[in-house]
């Protein structure tokens, strides 16, 4: 009766009002938030920013969705493996009619979603060799221009124009004021860099950057720790120093900076010298200069006092003829000697000629052609002695191999070739017989102790209807058990009515 009121068109509904019934009973029964403790698995974002993935632990799952809007929010990287707690609603995805955590909030379990976030950008740039001490730049020695990106409102900022002023007052410092905290922060820190860098040539050049602001909680210095910014100082190509809260504090711009200093203060003293050492410097340098200078001049006039007094000082003109005269004398010898050299060479050129006058090419080739036609007479004569002495050598080997002729050899082989055949047919037929008596004696044994003639002579065999195991004993027997007895002439089957009975069947 109840199937029947189930096939009644009034009792029927469609898929979709299935679904709206299990998310009304799920929106009243579920609270409006759930936090879920699980582990990241098929984490995907979709190009609309949305973020689908599963959470799971080791006997269940559940699929979740983030809407971009609350994904937007998040300070780290979501990731497969990950264990978090995820705030959200359940609810049903109608068209699949599947159950989803809508989540609004995912908090990494055991660490901060700030301090994991870091941790893996950290891990990023480093694998890309942002953090290298090889790409980082020395900070000029005397800058003459100095950019500061920081808040105008900060105390960083006048700490680092007080010190700058009271160390190096020379320098032209230029400022871009900058929100340091907040969302938009780390977009207008990068924008500043990347601004600084492009109008650089246009100011007249910018020697050093400062980068920061003051002391504050890991949330305040977030800014600094956001990829863009790390990006933006590895492009720079301005040296910079970032100068980020307090000397315990570090962030990812320390990492990525030319320099890192510990405070803003600290930054503005790496930057510039004091002024009134360099002129203490410059006046002791000016002084060792002079000291220098005068110590050379004095060794200078006293060399030019010895020169004075040399002969080249007192007779330069004579001197210069004496040079003239040594000169004569040493191209009378090169002439001499050049001479000589060409004597020698034209006397080996006519020996040379000599010798390629008798070496011409015709007189070469006769004596050539002579000496052919003697070696060419020779060899001729000693290839008919070769032939000659060949064909005796053959003719005394022919008497021998007619004087030993095979075919008498061969005659006798036949003979006893023959002979053994026929010994061979008389074994081979003896053998026969004897292999097929033996054979039809084992055959006999074997047909005698078959199972059809143990049968045939009275026998039988009594096999388990299950199984057709052999029965070798009642103890192998329950009551009821069904069993087959096989004859010569056919099969009985029976059943146990008491397997400790002698009469065993009905």
């Amino acid at each position: 009766m109840n199937a029947k009121r189930g096939a009644d068109d009034s009792t029927t509904i469609s898929v979709s009002r299935v679904t709206a019934m299990i998310r009304g009973a799920l929106t009243n029964a579920m609270p409006q938030t759930l936090h879920v403790l699980g582990e990241l698995s098929n984490v995907s974002r979709a190009a609309t920013g949305h973020i689908y993935f599963t959470l799971k632990d080791s006997s269940s799952e559940l699929r979740c969705v983030m809407w971009r809007s609350d994904a937007s929010r998040l300070k780290f990287d979501m990731a497969d493996g990950l264990e978090v707690v995820a705030s959200g609603k359940i609810d049903v995805y109608e068209p699949r009619g599947s159950v989803q955590l809508y989540v609004t909030r995912v908090q990494p379990q055991g660490v901060g979603a700030l301090e994991l976030a870091f941790q893996q950008l950290k891990e990023k740039l480093a694998k890309e060799g942002l953090f290298e001490r090889d790409r980082k730049r020395a900070i000029p020695t005397l800058p003459s221009t100095i950019g500061v990106i920081t808040s105008a409102s900060g105390a960083a900022i006048q700490d680092i124009l007080n010190t700058i002023e009271r160390r190096y007052p020379k320098v032209r410092v230029i400022t871009k004021d900058v929100r340091v905290q907040g969302d938009e922060a780390a977009r207008e820190v990068a924008s500043a860099i990347r601004e600084f860098n492009r109008v650089a040539g246009a100011i007249g050049g910018v020697d050093v950057l400062i980068v920061g602001r003051g002391g504050g909680s890991l949330e305040d210095l977030w800014a600094f720790n956001e990829e863009v910014v790390a990006r933006a100082i590895a492009g720079s190509r301005i040296p910079i120093v970032s100068a980020v809260g307090h000397e315990v504090d570090f962030s990812i711009a320390d990492f990525v900076a030319d320099v890192r200093a510990a405070t803003p203060t600290a930054a503005a003293e790496l930057v510039v010298p004091v002024l009134s050492d360099i002129v203490a410097g410059m006046d002791g340098v000016a002084r060792r200069m002079q000291r220098g200078m005068r110590t050379r001049l004095e060794r200078m006039q006293g060399r030019l006092s010895v020169v004075s007094r040399s002969t080249w000082f007192r007779d330069p003109v004579g001197a210069i003829r004496r040079w003239h005269q040594r000169l004569d004398e040493l191209a009378g010898r090169l002439r001499y000697v050049l001479h000589r050299a060409v004597t020698e060479r034209r006397r080996r050129i006519g020996n040379v000629e000599l010798k390629l006058v008798r070496s011409r090419p015709v007189v070469v080739l006769e004596r050539r052609r002579l000496k052919v036609d003697r070696l060419a007479h020779r060899l001729l004569w000693k290839i008919r002695e070769a032939i000659v002495g060949r064909d005796r050598q053959r003719a005394a080997i022919g008497g021998r191999l007619l004087a030993a002729s095979p075919i008498h050899r061969v005659q006798s082989e036949r003979s006893r070739l023959a002979s053994l055949e026929r010994r061979m047919r008389r074994g081979v037929a003896a053998l026969v017989v004897r292999q097929s008596n033996l054979a039809s004696a084992i055959e006999g044994r074997l047909v005698a102790g078959s199972p059809e003639q143990v049968l045939k002579r009275g026998f039988s065999i009594t096999r388990q209807m299950r199984g057709r195991g052999v029965v070798r004993s009642p103890e192998g027997l329950h009551q009821g058990d069904r069993i087959v007895t096989e004859t010569a002439e056919g099969e009985i089957h029976s059943r146990v009515v008491d397997s400790r009975q002698g009469e065993l069947f009905q």
